[in-house]
């Protein structure tokens, strides 16, 4: 479904990936785990068409997408969740959810597509009229799901949905990861807690400074000694 083969992203003079490559099959899960300032946001990033690539392609489905303005990625097929879940805060949730629904052009979809994220979430549906900004910080991460969903898309970019949350949370983000995959979204996983990312992943690549230094599957990958001491806290 998505090929990255070659890409390159620079900011300034510091280089964020090099020669970057990975595939994505229809209905996997595939994370990409790694260190802080590794290249996994700006790789997604990347295929939203946030920031400019200076090399290499990105096809989605067959189709060359690389220098595609993000509105027409998002009409396409992909919905990026950002890091840091960026809710609009002093919209309702309900207009949050609107948002992430704008490409839909019937009404009729739109209003499926937020019952869809209410049955995901029922925390939602009983807050719909409340500010983004006065709910906490896991419905917010709910919400910012929530509103990538709404537009029905082929494939999830899933940027450190964990991040700050309780272990709890946790838990019940990555069950509902796996439940979103189970009805036919392909997701691309960035985690820095790499022990829930191989837990659901059916593939993981492992990028350092920019460039992948292991990939496999996620069961080979929890196992490795390098894995393990880096991203695990040793044998696992």
């Amino acid at each position: 479904m998505l090929e990255i083969n070659g890409l390159s992203v620079c900011y300034g003079a510091i280089r964020a990936l090099h020669a970057f490559s990975c595939r994505v099959g229809q209905g996997e899960i595939v994370a990409l785990i790694g260190s802080n300032g590794a290249g996994k946001s700006t790789t997604l990033n990347a295929v939203s068409g946030i920031v400019p690539a200076s090399g290499g392609s990105i096809s989605f489905k067959g189709e060359e997408i690389r220098g595609i303005a993000p509105h027409r990625i998002v009409r396409l097929g992909i919905s990026q969740v950002p890091e840091g879940r960026r809710v609009f805060g002093r919209m309702s949730v309900l207009e949050n959810l609107e948002m992430g629904g704008y490409t839909l052009k019937e009404r009729k979809r739109l209003k499926e597509g937020m019952e869809r994220v209410f049955s995901l979430f029922p925390r939602l549906a009983e807050r719909r009229n409340q500010q983004a900004r006065t709910l906490s910080g896991g419905e917010q991460q709910m919400l910012a799901m929530g509103r990538a969903l709404v537009a029905e898309p082929q494939l999830l970019l899933l940027d450190e949905p964990s991040m700050g949350l309780a272990p709890l949370l946790v838990e019940k983000v990555f069950e509902t990861i796996v439940e979103i995959n189970r009805m036919g979204t392909t997701i691309v996983l960035v985690e820095q807690n790499a022990h829930m990312a191989l837990a659901i992943a059916s593939r993981a690549y492992v990028l350092e400074s920019g460039e992948i230094v292991l990939e496999g599957s996620s069961a080979d990958l929890a196992v490795d000694p390098a894995v393990q001491r880096a991203y695990l806290g040793g044998a696992v």
